[in-house]
Parts: C-alpha cells; sequence; structure tokens
C-alpha cells in the first residue's frame, strides 16, 4: 500500500474519532445546560449538527474505502474499517431517520411515545469510536512496523 494513502486513512480515522468525541460526547450533553437553551432550540441545534456530522461520517467512509480499494489493501486492513463503517450506515438508514421524526414532532408539540433509539444511537456512537480508536493504531503500528507490502 502507498505510504501517503495509508497516512490518508489514519488522519482521516482520527479526525473522525476527534469528531465523534467533540461532537457526540461533548456538544451534545453540554448545549442543554447552556442559559437560554430551551428544549425546542437545543433539539433543533441537534438536529443541524447531527445531520451535518453523518454527511461527514459518510464522506469519510466513502474516502477510506476507496483508499483502500485503490490501493488494494489486504482483508485483514479492510477488517479494521468494517465495523465503524457498518454503523455509519445503520446510523444513516435507520436510526437517524427515527430521531429527526421524534425531533420533528416535539417541534410541533407532539409528544412522541418512548423509544429506545436515542440510547441505541449513543451505544453504537461509542462502539464506533472505540473501533475508529483501535484501527487507527492498529493501521498506524502496521505502517510504523511493517514494510508497505504487508499492509
Amino acid at each position: 500500500m502507498n505510504k501517503t494513502v495509508s497516512i490518508i486513512i489514519i488522519a482521516i480515522t482520527f479526525i473522525w474519532a476527534g469528531m465523534i468525541c467533540g461532537i457526540s460526547f461533548l456538544e451534545a450533553p453540554l448545549k442543554f445546560q447552556a442559559p437560554g437553551i430551551t428544549l425546542p432550540l437545543g433539539l433543533g441545534i441537534g438536529k443541524l449538527v447531527f445531520g451535518a456530522l453523518t454527511k461527514i461520517e459518510m464522506t469519510f467512509s466513502l474516502f477510506i474505502i476507496t483508499c483502500l480499494l485503490l490501493s488494494k489493501a489486504q482483508f485483514k486492513t479492510w477488517k479494521l474499517f468494517v465495523l465503524p463503517i457498518l454503523i455509519v450506515i445503520i446510523d444513516n438508514a435507520l436510526l437517524m431517520p427515527i430521531l429527526d421524526a421524534r425531533i420533528d414532532l416535539i417541534l410541533s408539540g407532539v409528544n412522541p411515545p418512548e423509544s429506545s433509539a436515542h440510547w441505541w444511537y449513543i451505544g453504537l456512537e461509542l462502539i464506533k469510536l472505540i473501533s475508529l480508536v483501535f484501527a487507527g493504531v492498529v493501521f498506524s503500528k502496521r505502517l510504523l512496523n511493517f514494510t508497505q507490502s504487508d499492509l
């Protein structure tokens, strides 16, 4: 695998993990503690921010897939990135539409029934974060310790 492509994949992986930490685990819970932030305002901001985050995550996923395809990466390298990419697909296909619909109901004054979708999203975000950090560390070690053909 090309060293430049490997460095790009590593950079994307750690930038992505940092975005998850900053948005999902820092910004999201803290915004509701800010003075003057109402539930509708916080939900509206959250919908906007998480909508942007999912688009960026899809772009990162596609970029990593393209890099792996073009560099003819070995299966052991692909395995590192399957879980976070799969979670992005689940988030976009299943969870975000459910969560967005709940926000729309709340903003229109309707109190939606209980749902575990938010807890599923948080759990998957945590798994995605851990898997990205793991993938980035393992891939970085391979880059530093082995020849390019071992990637």
